[in-house]
């Protein structure tokens, strides 16, 4: 069997299960935010007169409507307090941070686990080795209640990387490449990731594989657990008991794949995204020279510790072009802590970076940073559709945290590279 499908096999109680069965499962973290999770699930609860199947097994993050900004967003964050407090969750994690790295930060995703999310980033779990799934509120709602679900298990997708990346080459580059060479239309399959390159990415790098595995239209991204994944969780105080075990979640050798790709490392470029859409990527050369007004850091995908330190390597000792501004918001409470701490916060705002709250932002659209009619930003968030980041005649091209942090410094899309030779790692 796949990773993805052992893993689905042992969530359903079976010995084995093949793509394409459809099998009923047992949750083991069911999770949402402010705006897909209490608000859309409290009238379904009460009209079947039920409340949450195991409280411990759910979490809420507030991290949409964050900072309220008006009475609205406010009414909702009160709403969302109040339902977990009354339904006992525990695990409700308020203004921390992005839902998709505050769960691994408190250890909430372990190896194994099948985690249904109320969003559709929720794969970003899959980089320690979960099968993790976004679902609709109607569908969570059924999932909060009843602690199950159904679903049809998927073909995988075997995407394999050899080489070492140039520097000022990351994670956001593999994903921007594979969006142009493999399409958005990979509905009911996932996506799984291997190969040495990708064994010697640290776990924030896996996380952006397997969340972006959704701009790919895939079900699921997946890593199969290792020494990285475990020495993570000992990190973070989450051990897992049985790392033997853990690491049986890796496909077979004679595993049946949808496709299977292996790539050279070596030979990736920097990759842009033009408006409107992720896959119409290519490399930094073929957007070189377009002015830009904004340059954001942000999101689950693009704002965690690491990012923002890929951003002040090239961002030390330099300044945001006049003309041109820079915004951070770090995707979680912890991320700015860590950056304060070791100078990163410092040499992004020396250069003239503005800070914002932690949370989903401009990237879905809500709070500080939204374009105006006409504006041009690169952006290290996930998505660049039509009016999602503010006007609709704005337009937004997508880079690594490298590249946006050099467009901000050259005022126009350029190659960070260039910025970064000679710099320490």
């Amino acid at each position: 069997m796949t990773l993805v499908e052992k893993i689905i096999a042992r969530a359903a109680g079976r010995s084995s299960v093949r793509a394409g069965e459809i099998v009923t499962v047992d949750i083991d973290l069911a999770f949402a935010h402010d705006s897909s999770g209490p608000r859309r699930w409290a009238p379904m609860l009460e009209e079947l007169g039920v409340g949450l199947w195991d409280p411990d097994r759910v979490a809420i993050v507030s991290d949409h409507y964050v900072p309220a900004v008006d009475a609205e967003s406010a009414s909702i964050l009160k709403f969302t307090r109040d339902f977990a407090a009354a339904h006992g969750v525990k695990n409700f994690f308020d203004m921390v941070g992005i839902c998709h790295l505050v769960l691994p930060e408190h250890g909430l995703i372990r190896p194994g686990a099948v985690i249904a999310g109320g969003d559709s980033h929720t794969p970003m779990a899959g980089a320690f080795g979960t099968y993790a799934a976004g679902y609709g509120a109607t569908d969570m709602a059924a999932i909060v209640a009843t602690g199950r679900t159904w679903l049809s298990v998927p073909k995988t997708i075997r995407i394999e990387w050899r080489g070492a990346f140039a520097d000022g080459v990351a994670a956001k580059d593999v994903m921007l490449f594979l969006c142009r060479e493999l399409g958005l239309d990979n509905a009911f399959k996932a996506v799984e990731y291997a190969g040495p390159t990708v064994e010697a990415m640290g776990m924030a790098e896996r996380m952006v594989l397997c969340n972006m595995a959704a701009e790919l239209g895939c079900e699921t991204g997946i890593v199969a657990p290792d020494g990285v994944t475990f020495d993570y969780l000992r990190e973070i105080g989450a051990p897992v008991e049985d790392e033997a075990a853990a690491r049986a979640f890796a496909s077979d050798a004679d595993a049946r794949y949808a496709a299977r790709h292996t790539f050279d490392a070596s030979a990736l470029e920097p990759q842009i995204a033009a408006p409107h859409s992720p896959d119409r990527t290519l490399p930094v050369s073929g957007h070189q020279g377009v002015k830009i007004d904004q340059a954001y850091i942000g999101a689950c995908v693009g704002a965690k510790i690491e990012d923002l330190r890929m951003a002040a390597r090239v961002l030390k000792g330099r300044k945001v072009a006049p003309g041109t501004r820079l915004l951070i918001a770090p995707a979680s409470a912890r991320t700015t802590t860590e950056a304060s701490a070791d100078g990163t916060l410092h040499a992004l705002t020396e250069a003239g970076a503005i800070l914002l709250p932690s949370g989903c932002g401009a990237c879905a659209g809500m709070g500080a940073g939204l374009l105006a009619e006409g504006e041009t930003c690169i952006s290290s968030t996930n998505r660049n559709f039509k009016g999602r980041m503010g006007a609709k005649s704005a337009n937004v091209y997508l880079g690594s945290p490298y590249s946006v942090a050099a467009a901000a410094v050259a005022g126009h899309i350029t190659d960070p590279r260039a910025m970064l030779e000679g710099v320490a790692p």
